[in-house]
């Protein structure tokens, strides 16, 4: 079996007398889409925050690649390969689309992002950038401001500022929040198509589309993870019905 893109061990986050995440453990294997689910909460933000190195641990660790990573800071990680897109959009609003994919590519190829007048003229940073709007979507967008772009759009554009950066792993924090159906559908099939060439680890409420995408499923609850398998495999575990899915388990996963 192939070694762990990442591997947790005990990780541990305690806020006082709440522990937040407790003793999680759990390997996300290289090239597939694993799903990490659970109630409102139930630890996930908390554990997102430690393995993009925001939160660091009370106990426990986190590796990366084969390489012990608990201590390294956000860019660190982000160098590595370990990248984080947010749940709240998080880009230049007044920079046009392609402008801030043109910064992304910058910042992902080790510039100094100091010296923006000179990189403007850099054709093969442009071209790059162009080529990631059109696999995200976005390539009709470029020269729009991002703050023009529907919620949607934004969170497509989020998406693609993370895969700049070249990720070995990509966390997406919940990419489908505050969507409607047709930009849910878009977000999807754009997932999908990036699982093709990259190992996703998402964080997601919307049942329908994890249990679509996901390879792997974890289950996240009051801290610790209770089940960890194929997405029919968890749809069957009575004590993951019982915990989270409950009567939505009929209808959100047949």
């Amino acid at each position: 079996m192939a070694e762990a893109v990442l591997a947790l061990r005990g990780l541990t986050k305690r806020f006082g007398g709440l522990t937040a995440t407790d003793g999680v453990t759990l390997d996300i294997a290289p090239g597939e889409l694993h799903a990490l689910i659970g109630p409102n909460g139930a630890g996930k933000t908390t554990l997102i925050h430690q393995i993009s190195g925001a939160l660091p641990p009370d106990e426990g660790s986190v590796a990366f690649g084969g390489r012990e990573i608990t201590r390294l800071a956000v860019h660190e990680r982000v160098a590595a390969g370990l990248v984080r897109s947010f749940q709240v959009t998080n880009i230049f609003q007044r920079f046009s689309v392609l402008d801030n994919m043109a910064l992304a590519v910058q910042a992902g190829s080790g510039s100094s992002m100091a010296f923006w007048r000179p990189v403007a003229r850099e054709t093969a940073l442009f071209r790059e950038a162009g080529e990631l709007l059109a696999r995200i979507g976005l390539a009709d967008k470029a020269a729009s401001a991002a703050a023009e772009l529907a919620h949607g759009e934004q969170r497509q554009l989020e998406v693609g500022l993370a895969l700049a950066t070249r990720p070995k792993l990509l966390l997406l924090d919940e990419p489908l929040a505050g969507m409607g159906p047709e930009e849910s559908e878009r977000m999807v099939q754009l997932i999908a198509a990036l699982a093709r060439s990259c190992t996703i680890l998402l964080v997601e409420h919307d049942m329908q589309a994890v249990f679509r995408l996901a390879t792997r499923i974890s289950v996240l609850v009051s801290g610790r993870i209770i089940a960890s398998g194929a997405p029919d495999d968890v749809r069957r575990d009575t004590e993951v019905r019982r915990a989270y899915l409950g009567d939505e388990a009929p209808s959100a996963l047949a």
